[in-house]
Parts: C-alpha cells; structure tokens; sequence
C-alpha cells in the first residue's frame, strides 16, 4: 500500500499539483485506506513538523538577502571584484563568477544571485565580446553556488531533516564553494583562448582603485565574517546569525549606504515571507510522509533492496548522484530532500559514508538542478532577464554545468575537500 501511495504522489507531483497537497492528498489517501489513525493525523503531523528553532533561520536568511540587495550591495560587490581582478585577460568572466560566490555568501539562494548579479553582468559581458548565452549560461551556472556557500537554506532543511548539524554543514561547504567557483573561471579562461576581443578588453590594475572599492564594499564583504564567526565561535546560533545579520543590513541599507527607504521595507517582508511560507507548508506536510514510512518500517524496506544490488560505498554513491542528478532536474530541491534523504541517506551511513560527507554530496548534487534543465530555477531567472529562447540559455550554461557535474564526483570520491576544515576546527 505505501508503494501505492508513493506512485499517486509522483503523479501528482508530475501532473502539476503544488508539492505539499501531492503530499497530504497521497498521504491521507493512505490514512483512509488502511484505517490505521484518523485524518485528524494530518494536521496534526503537520503542527509538530514546523516546531523547529532552526526553521525560523529561513525567512531571515532569505530577508537579509533582500535587504542586501536593495541596498546596492551588488553593484559594490561587482565593482570591487572588477578593481581586484578586471584587469586579468577575460577578467570579466572572472569578475562575475567570483561577485556570484560573493552575493551567494549573503543570500543563500541561486535564484536571487542569478537576478542580482545577472541584471548588471550580462549587459557588460555581451559588450566586451562575450555572446548572451555564454554570459546568460555562466550567471546561471554562477548561482548555483548559492546553495553551497554558506548561509545555505537547503543545508538547513537537511540539517533539520536528518538531524545533522547545520553549523558543520556550512563550514563544510566553504572549500567545495571555492573548489566549484575555481572550475567555472577555469571553463570561461578555456571558452575565450581563442577569442583576441575579449583577452584584449580590459583595463589596467589600479590599487587606488581597489582601496576605493573596498572601502565602498567593506560593510557587504564583513556579513559573511559576522555571521560565519558568530556561528563557529559560538557566540550564537545559525537561526540568532541569521537575525544579527537582519539587524546589520538594516543598519548598512539605511544608515550607512542609504539606499533602503522606509517605504521597502514592506515588500522585502513579504517576499522573505513567501519564500519562508513555502518551504514551511511543504516541511509540515513531509512530517506526515515522515510518520507514514517510520510506522510501515518503509527505511528497513528500502535498505533490504538496495542491499541486494549494492554492496560497496562507491557503487552506492555512483546510483545516488545518477538518481538526484534526474531529480534535481524535475523536483524541487527542498522537496526531494524531504522526501528522498530519510529514505536513501540511512542505507549509505550503514556502507560505512561519513554523515558529514553524505549530506553535503545529497545537498550539492540537488543544487546543480538549479542548472539542469528541463526545471531548473536558474536557467528561468536567466531567461527572465536576457529575453533569450531557453534553448539558448541552455546551450550557453553546458560548459559550465558539465564542470559543475564533474566537481560532484570530485567531492563525492574525494571526501577530504568536504570535511578537512570542519576536522581541523575539531567538528
């Protein structure tokens, strides 16, 4: 019965129903069918899934990502990667890709780094001698650093998911945010060896220049420090992070920068509270999954299968990034790890796979589907901007998401660039 349940979510799910009523709709098709508690279960489950501190880290982080963007912190940011590295041959290229990692140290969101940075560097890009699906496809590829970098909300919903600490999680995606943001300036050097235009396009260093700009940036280049070192040293936790960092974009926006008004407070509230709405009623409905798959002994079903084909970490790590790969194209990312992680996560840590490692590989693999198409977030945010057919945007992000895909099984089969740091910091 409970494979039955899981074929009429999919469908669901597929035939374009919101996730969170796929959810509850298979799941209380379930609670009738077998008659095992009331309906009354479904609200019920629903209640005690959101009762969770770390949860209320989202709406904040996704509110600082607002405030830092209305509060010209990327055109700073932008403007002081170009004095720091503009003047390298195809230094825009690099430029863009390291003002994404940088904007993804702030927001925690693809979606929003691609808007972010994209509205300012695509146009640049195209008139130094890139072509728009090159440009529209390296911003894409670009934001999906978000995700990894820390603050990240899908690391929080793992975290809360599987019970990992959230805190070793986000100093676990530092190095492999660095490894990936390395990878995509690499393919942009490899796209423009052949192409004079761009090589030549560009300006002298300036260390004047660079002193300006960093001094115009510093408040935006100091959030990550405050949030980052305020969770590592202990002085509080990512959910009081991530409202210290609430409290300091106000104060840069408004006081500092002056580029926030009154007046937009409002609509930077309501989008955090979209966003945080969202992912709430769909973590309320999984707890309901939750209690359905731990009562019929679902993760003892799965690991017998799976036990039967697979029998060594490596070839369990191989099907697992084949099957999110596919996933991460089709589903939404904080929905597949609900869903997915409890069931697949348990039988690799029995394999012997560090948990640390498991999770960090689960949540990566996810976000590349930010650039996967058909579904991907990124590629859409993308389009939105430039105008551009999607295949073109497509054809423009393969380079990159093929590097993206290859630094997967980098960290997936060289797990020391996900745990050295959280191991040297005693973690």
């Amino acid at each position: 019965m409970i494979g039955i349940m899981f074929i009429v979510m999919f469908a669901l799910i597929f035939i374009g129903l919101p996730v969170y009523l796929s959810i509850l709709g298979s799941g209380a098709m379930f609670l009738t069918a077998t008659g095992i508690k009331p309906l009354l279960l479904v609200s019920q489950r629903m209640t005690t899934g959101l009762d969770s501190f770390p949860l209320l880290a989202i709406p904040l982080f996704v509110l600082v990502g607002e405030l830092m963007d209305r509060g010209g912190i990327s055109k700073r940011m932008i403007n002081w990667a170009d004095a720091l590295m503009g003047w390298i041959p195809g230094g825009l290229g690099v430029v863009t890709i390291v003002s994404c990692a940088i904007f993804a140290a702030l927001t925690g969101s693809g979606p929003a780094t691609v808007a972010a940075i994209g509205s300012i560097m695509i146009p640049s890009l195209n008139k130094a001698g890139y072509d728009k699906k090159t440009a529209s496809g390296m911003v894409a590829a670009g934001g999906a650093l978000g995700p990894i970098i820390p603050p990240s909300i899908p690391m929080i919903i793992y975290g809360v998911t599987m019970g990992l600490s959230i805190p070793k999680m986000f100093i676990a995606g530092i190095l492999p945010g660095i490894v990936m943001m390395l990878l995509l300036i690499m393919v942009n050097f490899i796209l423009i060896k052949n192409k004079p235009d761009i090589l030549k396009n560009r300006e002298k260093f300036s260390f004047i220049r660079l002193l300006k700009n960093t001094w115009s940036a510093l408040g935006a280049l100091l959030l990550p420090l405050i949030i980052l070192g305020g969770i590592y040293s202990g002085i509080f936790t990512p959910t009081e992070a991530a409202a210290v960092g609430v409290v300091y974009a106000l104060l840069l926006g408004i006081f500092i920068y002056r580029e926030i008004k009154i007046k937009d407070l409002p609509e930077a509230l309501l989008k955090a509270m979209e966003t945080a709405a969202m992912v709430g009623i769909i973590m309320g409905a999984a707890n309901l999954l939750s209690w359905i798959m731990s009562v019929n002994n679902f993760g003892n079903m799965v690991t017998n299968i799976l036990g039967s084909y697979i029998t060594t970490k490596y070839s369990y790590l191989i099907v697992l990034m084949i099957l999110l790969f596919f996933v991460g194209a089709l589903m939404d990312t904080v929905a597949a790890i609900i869903i997915l992680a409890p069931v697949l996560v348990p039988f690799g840590i029995e394999l012997g796979i560090d948990p640390l490692h498991l999770g960090m590989i689960f949540v990566i693999n996810l976000v590349i589907g930010y650039v996967t198409p058909p579904f991907g977030y990124n590629l859409f945010t993308a389009q939105s901007i430039t105008g551009l057919k999607f295949n073109d945007i497509v054809k423009g992000v393969m380079p990159f998401l093929i590097i993206e895909l290859i630094s997967v099984l980098l960290f997936a089969f060289v797990p020391n660039i996900i745990t050295i740091i959280p191991n040297i910091l005693g973690l």
